[in-house]
């Protein structure tokens, strides 16, 4: 006989101080953060199937892969297509897996993950994720992948947190975004999936640091021109004074996705820090080639304001 099971796996909690975090270990998912009892990041039932990546790591690749297919070392892949709108592959692979919890205390756990690879992707990484709580300093998360295989790899993460100033419409925030450039068009009409032109986000609807709340505004682009050290997201209720802030380096994310979050009725923000713009697998820009061997780390922190 078998144990019944939901579709996110058993649920950890963590607890520091006024802080609270549940991780899932399906896509090593983040699915709770509060502070004083208020939201941090958009919640997550332990029932629920996600919408929109709610929390998830996004490994080996964040964002999209045009059409799917890549080629690397000469050899022509494709993935399998999960964005049929767009016709793009997005996500990675390991977003639905889940992953072993294979040590957890009060303040920390830690989820592995062996990618064996695919015809698509024939590469095998070891892939860790791991989540602590500090009672000072919130959330903080390091997601590592360790080249398993005989051959290298390309490579991109991120991870799909929503942002949130305790669930209250993201209309009335203000949001603070450190970039200078966007790709995809600085214009509200223009599109996220237009990958060819980077420009200056200054003096546009997509120039998100500035005091006015975000009101009717809409992203779902990819910025840089990031600090190159580090660099902190804020959205913030200005009724309650209350905020989630996410922060990294622009050494290890010099990427950031921003999402307005219409598929989780803007209640939230989605804030991926990245380590390649949107189909890195294909113009190589930012693509990490991990050898054999070879591991990388990527460290983000999300807290309460």
């Amino acid at each position: 006989m078998t144990s019944s099971f939901g579709p996110n796996g058993h649920p950890v909690f963590l607890a520091a101080g006024d802080y609270r975090a549940t991780i899932l270990p399906v896509g090593a998912t983040l699915a709770g953060l509060t502070f004083g009892g208020r939201d941090v990041v958009l919640p997550l039932a332990e029932d629920e199937i996600p919408q929109a990546f709610t929390g998830k790591v996004l490994m080996p690749w964040p964002n999209r892969i045009v059409g799917g297919r890549y080629t690397f070392d000469g050899t022509e892949y494709q993935v399998p297509v999960n964005e049929p709108e767009t016709g793009m592959a997005l996500h990675g692979l390991v977003a639905w897996d889940a992953w072993d919890v294979v040590e957890t205390s009060p303040e920390r756990v830690v989820l592995k993950h062996r990618l064996m690879g695919q015809p698509g992707y024939p590469f095998q990484l070891e892939l860790q994720a791991v989540y602590a709580l500090d009672a000072e300093t919130g959330l903080s998360v390091e997601l590592s992948a360790a080249n398993a295989g005989t051959s290298s790899a390309p490579y991109g993460v991120s991870a799909h947190p929503y942002l949130t100033a305790d669930r209250v419409p993201v209309d009335r925030c203000v949001l603070d975004v450190p970039a200078a450039r966007v790709l995809g068009g600085p214009e509200q009409s223009g599109s996220p999936l237009d990958l060819s032109e980077l420009r200056d986000t200054e003096g546009t609807v997509l120039a998100f640091n500035a005091p006015e709340p975000i009101g009717a505004r809409t992203a779902d682009h990819a910025f840089t021109g990031l600090p190159d050290g580090d660099w902190q997201v804020t959205l913030t209720d200005p009724e309650t004074g209350f905020g989630a802030v996410l922060s990294a380096t622009g050494k290890e994310a010099p990427w950031l996705q921003v999402y307005s979050g219409e598929k989780m009725d803007r209640l939230g923000v989605g804030v991926e820090p990245m380590t390649c713009p949107p189909d890195a697998f294909n113009s190589g820009e930012g693509l990490i080639v991990l050898a054999p061997g070879e591991e990388h780390r990527l460290a983000y922190r999300i807290a309460g304001a």
